[in-house]
């Protein structure tokens, strides 16, 4: 395979985690019991994740980048089942963003290296990415385009991110585990992009 050319085999990956990304983000409606406090608890940053570490860095930001552009044009697959142009402008369109570099990042790191703790390290190095481009948008967000309340702080705003904190180390821990499995088995994206 050339660098300029995709397989049939990679499309169809990559098309894969376009749609676990588009169920996980709308897991709640399977699963209501996941909405907390009205913020409904997705698995779009496992997704992100995976797609990095599994498909490797230009394919897994690919995937991400598909994702995110079939939102925008209209495609109902963010959470809550949003989507088109206007979600740029929501708080939590930095997640959605981050994806991509996400997954370009810990992609490079387990082509470096395929080690379980290699794995690992990626998975979390793009969970923190996830938190850190995503929770800056919304601050910003809040503070330039939508009316945020007078004791609003970038403090209180990542005290927010406290909740789904938990939930997402072990989601990219286990997704870093099934992985290195999946690598295990023959089953890899990553050499053909070194």
């Amino acid at each position: 395979m050339t660098k300029s050319k995709l397989s049939a085999l990679n499309v169809t990956t990559a098309s894969a985690f376009v749609a676990l990304t588009a169920i996980g983000a709308n897991i709640t409606s399977i699963a209501p019991f996941m909405v907390i406090g009205g913020v409904p608890i997705t698995l779009q940053t496992f997704f992100a994740v995976m797609s990095g570490i599994v498909l490797g860095s230009r394919l897994g930001a690919l995937s991400m980048s598909v994702y995110m552009m079939l939102g925008l044009v209209g495609a109902p697959i963010f959470a809550q089942f949003k989507g088109g142009a206007s979600v740029i402008l929501s708080p939590t369109f930095g997640f959605i963003l981050s994806f991509i570099l996400l997954a370009y990042v810990a992609g490079k790191l387990v082509e470096r290296n395929q080690s379980l703790s290699m794995y690992i390290t990626a998975a979390l190095i793009g969970m923190s990415i996830n938190y850190i481009v995503g929770t800056n948008w919304m601050y910003a967000a809040y503070i330039f385009w939508f009316e945020a309340p007078e004791e609003l702080t970038y403090k209180l705003v990542w005290l927010w991110m406290l909740v789904p904190l938990p939930k997402d180390i072990i989601l990219s821990i286990c997704a870093a585990a099934l992985a290195f499995r999946i690598h295990k088995f023959g089953i890899s994206f990553l050499s053909s992009q070194k």
